[in-house]
Order: structure tokens, then C-alpha cells, then sequence
């Protein structure tokens, strides 16, 4: 619907080529294992946990990075709009670009406390891994925000504000993800960067 006055801006990007920083990562879904809480070092990977399942664990989007301080979330003004950013993906490749979209803010000096990211169909890789250690040590990392936090679009309720938020469009039915969207920029309070199909996500919002 056309936008009004007061209703963000919305910018659209396309992913393209990596920068030399970025280019050389091997997809998220793949690292060897997810860190525990606590100091990141780099560029020596972080130790696997002592209750992870195996070498081949999911690991946090981003990967550990040094100098980047844990960040509490800062609550938004009233009068504050997180501007919203459109990336081009389809369902099937919605997480990988915002895996992607991950490493470019982390380059750019974002800290991993300030990321939240949310999906619409299936859960991030590193949250299904995370919940299968139970709940309560999956969302301590949310209250503890030392690292990129993940979670379903359905349990963005749950979650707390960060500055920068991605939502991960890979599915779902588009009332579902309808209600993901405004649910998504209620928690992001600098912006809020849509990965998925730019025709169907103008068509929802």
C-alpha cells in the first residue's frame, strides 16, 4: 500500500559480491561448532561446547569477533522509526542471505549484541541447535546479549530490543509473515533489514 507520511522509509538492496573481508566465510549453517557465552577471541574459532552433539554443530551467525563489546539494547524513543531495508532472496535462500547481510554489519563495526535476527519458517540452524540444550539456556543468551541472538518470528514477543534487526522471510504463510513484519520493526530501533522476496513483502506490508 502506498506509504504515508508516517510510515518508514523502506530502502531495497540487492546481495552481490562479498568484500575481500567476507568473501573467503564458509556458509553459516556449516561452521564447526557454536561458542559458548563469554570473551570472543580472533580469529581462533571459539571452543565447542561440553554438551554440544558433535563437529558439525551450527554455529552463531557472524562468528566471533574481537573488540566487540557486549551491547545493551537501547529502548526506542517514542517518536523513533527504525528505517526498514529490503534484500533480495527467495524462501530457500532468506537465512544464508541474512547470515551474509550478519558478516557485512560485524565488518562494519556493529557489535553482536546489537543483532537480533528473526525467521519466519524454519528455525535459524543455530536456534534449533541452541533449544536442543533446552530453554532456559537458549534465551539466557538473549538476556546475557553477548552475541548475534536467534529466534522464530512467533516468539519475537519474547525477545528484547536491539538496534538492528533482520527478519528472515523463508517461509510461513503470508499472515504469518504479515505479522511478522510489524513485530520484527517493533523490536529493531535503528533498522530493520527484511531478507526475502521484495515483491511479496511490499505486498504485506
Amino acid at each position: 500500500m502506498p506509504l504515508t507520511p508516517e510510515e518508514p522509509q523502506i530502502y531495497e538492496s540487492v546481495p552481490g559480491t562479498r568484500a575481500s573481508a567476507g568473501a573467503s566465510r564458509t556458509p553459516q549453517a556449516s561452521r564447526a561448532a557454536a561458542p559458548v557465552p563469554g570473551p570472543r577471541q580472533a580469529p581462533r574459532p571459539a571452543p565447542p561446547r561440553t554438551d554440544s552433539k558433535g563437529p558439525n554443530t551450527p554455529g552463531r551467525p557472524g562468528g566471533p569477533r574481537q573488540g566487540n563489546p557486549p551491547a545493551s539494547a537501547k529502548p526506542a524513543s517514542p517518536d523513533t522509526t527504525a528505517r526498514i531495508h529490503l534484500v533480495a532472496a527467495t524462501d530457500a535462500t532468506a537465512v544464508e542471505v541474512a547470515d551474509e547481510t550478519v558478516d557485512k554489519l560485524l565488518d562494519e563495526g556493529r557489535a553482536p549484541g546489537e543483532i537480533l535476527l528473526l525467521t519466519t519458517g524454519g528455525q535459524h540452524p543455530w536456534a534449533e541447535h541452541e533449544l536442543s540444550f533446552g530453554e532456559d539456556s537458549y534465551w539466557r543468551q538473549l538476556t546475557e546479549a553477548e552475541d548475534v541472538f536467534c529466534a522464530h518470528a512467533a516468539t519475537a514477543a519474547r525477545t528484547t530490543q536491539r538496534p538492528i534487526v533482520l527478519l528472515a522471510v523463508n517461509g510461513g504463510t503470508d499472515p504469518e509473515a504479515a505479522a511478522a513484519l510489524p513485530a520484527a520493526l517493533e523490536k529493531a530501533t535503528e533498522q530493520l533489514i527484511v531478507c526475502g522476496d521484495p515483491q511479496r513483502v511490499r505486498a504485506l506490508l
